[in-house]
């Protein structure tokens, strides 16, 4: 097991540029980029356009917030859509229709079953986590975990040009190898 000198969030947060990259270009069939910056922030919201949030808990506990611009929650559902095999003109037209968002929920859905694996690959930790809530908003609205003493971090991805980003709150809390000791 190796941790890095870094905050534990931190060694989150880059598992989750990782694995979101691995799976949403796999379903995608597209290339995903992310900034090579991760921002620590002072809350998390969720934002306009379409928005999915998921609480997880257990060894370690947090929330976490998928934040997508309509263009880019589009684009993913387009080609995760066609990557499954659905005929183009099946599909749907704009991010009001449900689809969208349940589509988007399911891919939350996927993307936390992948990242809970790979963090407890790394640190031998287990979490479960919530059913996502994918919906679409007009204007942000802050959430937090029931835990005076977090850790938030911001996540910047790209699909075509199109941006979204992860919001990640977690408890304070710091991994520690207990073989280093």
């Amino acid at each position: 097991m190796e941790i890095s000198n870094n905050h534990s969030i931190d060694s989150i947060a880059k598992i989750f540029l990782n694995t979101t990259q691995h799976i949403l270009e796999k379903s995608t069939g597209k290339e995903i980029n992310y900034a090579n910056t991760i921002q620590k922030i002072t809350r998390i919201s969720m934002r306009p356009d379409l928005t999915c949030f998921v609480q997880f808990y257990g060894d370690y506990m947090g929330l976490v917030i998928f934040n997508f611009s309509e263009e880019a929650a589009f684009e993913i559902y387009r080609h995760y859509m066609i990557n499954m095999g659905m005929p183009e003109d099946e599909l749907a037209v704009s991010t009001s229709d449900p689809e969208v968002p349940d589509t988007i929920g399911e891919i939350t859905n996927q993307l936390m079953g992948q990242l809970i694996k790979a963090v407890e690959e790394a640190y031998d930790l287990n979490a479960c986590y919530g059913q996502p809530k994918a919906l679409t908003i007009s204007s942000a609205i802050s959430l937090s975990i029931n835990d005076t003493y977090t850790e938030n971090r911001r996540l910047s991805f790209k699909i075509n040009n199109y941006i979204f980003r992860i919001e990640l709150s977690m408890e304070n809390t710091e991994f520690i190898d207990v073989a280093a000791l």
